[in-house]
């Protein structure tokens, strides 16, 4: 297998396009390059989901992420996107400035 493998995409949900806005295009510097609503019979072909639903696309010259719109109460899952920043204490100020409160997790004893 010494086909190179890409990963084209990144799918994750999201309530509220102004929140998606705010960590992609804010905070990642990604712009948004289209907003569309998948129809029901696609979503049901795709996802097995009987609904519409909004989509909006963040993207540079290395990441892809579609961002699916859908307000409801979500449980809590191991869903997460791992991000490698040069400068972690500029992108926890532009969090905080945009008034997103970053966490932390002890690992290995840092």
């Amino acid at each position: 297998m010494s086909e190179e493998k890409i990963i084209q995409h990144v799918a994750v949900e999201c309530s509220q396009k102004e929140t998606a806005d705010l960590f992609f295009s804010a905070i990642l510097g990604m712009p948004k390059i289209k907003t569309t609503t998948l129809p029901r019979e696609l979503t049901v072909s795709i996802f097995g989901i009987d609904d519409t639903v909004d989509m909006v696309l963040y993207a540079n010259a290395t990441s892809r992420f579609e961002v699916f719109i859908r307000s409801r109460e979500k449980k809590q899952t191991f869903d997460h996107i791992g991000l490698k920043v040069s400068d972690r204490n500029d992108f926890v100020d532009r969090c905080e400035r945009n008034g997103l409160k970053p966490f932390y997790v002890q690992k290995d004893g840092r």
